[in-house]
C-alpha cells in the first residue's frame, strides 16, 4: 500500500519534470530528463535495497511495511535533493 503512494508520487514528479523542461527547452530535452530521472530512480533504489535489508530485521515485517517499502522511503531523500538541484533551484532563484 505504501509502495503505491511512493510510486504515484514519483509519477507526479516525473510529469512535473517533463512539463517543466518541455515548456522551457523542448520535447527532446524533456524526454531526456525523464530518462535521467528513471536512471536515477533505478540506481538509487539499487543502492537503498541492501541498506534496507541491513536496517530492518525480519521480525518487523508486515503486509504494509516491508524491506522494499523501507528502501523506497530511503530513496526519497537523495532523490528529492537531486530534484531540487536539477529542477527547482533556478526557478526559486528567479522568482525572488
Amino acid at each position: 500500500m505504501v509502495e503505491i503512494i511512493i510510486f504515484f508520487s514519483h509519477i507526479v514528479a516525473w510529469l512535473y519534470a517533463f512539463t517543466f523542461v518541455w515548456q522551457n527547452k523542448g520535447i527532446k530535452n524533456a524526454l531526456l530528463s525523464i530518462l535521467i530521472l528513471g536512471f536515477i530512480f533505478i540506481i538509487i533504489w539499487t543502492i537503498t535495497s541492501p541498506l534496507a535489508q541491513l536496517i530492518m530485521p525480519d521480525k518487523l515485517k508486515s503486509i504494509y511495511f516491508t524491506k522494499d517499502t523501507l528502501a523506497l522511503i530511503l530513496l526519497i531523500f537523495p532523490e528529492s535533493i537531486f530534484y531540487y538541484f536539477y529542477f527547482l533551484k533556478d526557478r526559486i532563484k528567479t522568482r525572488y
